[in-house]
């Protein structure tokens, strides 16, 4: 815990745990409102595919969660962590872009 701590910049475990929750929050969220939209279109797991099914969910999630994170982060107070943390995730998915 304390590496990942010091590895974060955070010094008290209540941030920790809050971040960990902001995380969980935003895996479900996102993950959620992915498959509303695919449903929202007409694409289900009844009219696809499975796999691509899945990989349509995939596809949509993957740009989504950041933003998603710096608004449940925003919520649970840790902005500025959440904000780094997304800025970092879309440089390495090629959208660091939309930073500038």
């Amino acid at each position: 815990m304390n590496k990942l701590k010091e590895r974060w910049g955070i010094s008290s475990n209540f941030q920790l745990i809050v971040i960990f929750i902001v995380f969980a929050i935003n895996g479900s969220l996102s993950a959620r409102i992915s498959s509303f939209c695919m449903s929202f279109i007409g694409l289900n797991k009844n009219n696809l595919p499975w796999s691509l099914y899945y990989l349509l969910l995939i596809v949509l999630v993957m740009p989504l969660y950041p933003f998603l994170l710096i608004v449940v982060g925003f919520i649970f107070g840790q902005f500025q962590f959440f904000f780094t943390f997304s800025k970092k995730m879309l440089k390495t998915m090629g959208l660091g872009f939309i930073f500038k």
